[in-house]
């Protein structure tokens, strides 16, 4: 089985719809959104009704919930005052082109998915997550203690966690014992569609594959493909140039950070 998860779109319509015209190509059985359909750029609604008109099944991420919720608080842990003032415009003028509609999805998407796979009597927990199990807005970098990361699995009962927020993919298998057996959980960012935060402005995704033989006792029958694909960054970036939104935005998916 081939799925396909994606997160963090963040109102980039042309990123969105490259994602789509990818992953038509890549005969997938499932599409999972992590959330984070809105926010620092010009079409959150285009957006939200482009994921919907596909029904994919999707969860909220922070940004989504603030909006959802008209607050003026969008749960970003922005580092500097320039950041978070940056960040204020951002909210607010999302907040001021989001209709009626589109908020009230938004308001209404689920904290988590989980799904639950039994192959050779071996289940396997594959959880969907925005930030972490705990909270929406929890930052799961890669350099996160081993310890701290198992306890975060082990404690949600996931195998497989998948999450975006920090924009930055990668994949950890984090090894353990028990009953005298090693176990591997997989520890994965899916990394972001619209934008990027890896040095690398192309939108990204992952294709999560089991097959009839995956089980938590062979780290390598669970695959995580990243794809990356080019999208109009020009026309994204451009779109952010001529609306209230500030321009370092712009520079910000030019760069890929």
């Amino acid at each position: 089985m081939k799925i396909a998860l994606f997160s963090d779109i963040h109102a980039n319509l042309p990123a969105l719809e490259a994602f789509f015209k990818d992953l038509d190509t890549r005969n997938v059985d499932a599409t999972y959104c992590l959330g984070d359909l809105v926010g620092y750029n010009i079409w959150p609604n285009e957006v939200v009704n482009a994921v919907r008109k596909r029904g994919i099944p999707t969860i909220a991420g922070n940004y989504d919930q603030g909006i959802g919720l008209m607050s003026d608080d969008c749960g970003c842990a922005y580092k500097s005052e320039p950041e978070k003032d940056m960040g204020k415009i951002s909210i607010s003028y999302t907040n001021s082109i989001v209709k009626q509609e589109e908020r009230r999805y938004l308001r209404t998407l689920p904290a988590h998915i989980r799904v639950e796979f039994q192959l050779n009597n071996d289940k396997l927990n594959l959880l969907l997550v925005h930030g972490s199990p705990r909270k929406i807005n929890e930052y799961l970098f890669e350099d996160r203690e081993e310890k701290s990361m198992l306890r975060i699995m082990r404690d949600a009962n996931a195998d497989i966690m998948c999450f975006g927020h920090t924009h930055k993919p990668y994949h950890r298998i984090l090894e353990e014992e028990a009953d005298g057996q090693k176990h591997f959980r997989h520890a994965i960012n899916i990394g972001s569609v619209g934008k990027p935060k890896d040095g690398d402005p192309r939108g990204c995704y992952v294709l999560l594959t089991f097959n009839e033989d995956s089980s938590t006792l062979n780290a390598g029958s669970i695959q995580a493909e990243f794809i990356r694909f080019p999208y109009d960054i020009e026309a994204a970036a451009k779109a952010v140039e001529d609306s209230p939104l500030p321009n370092e935005y712009a520079d910000m998916l030019r760069r890929g950070f």
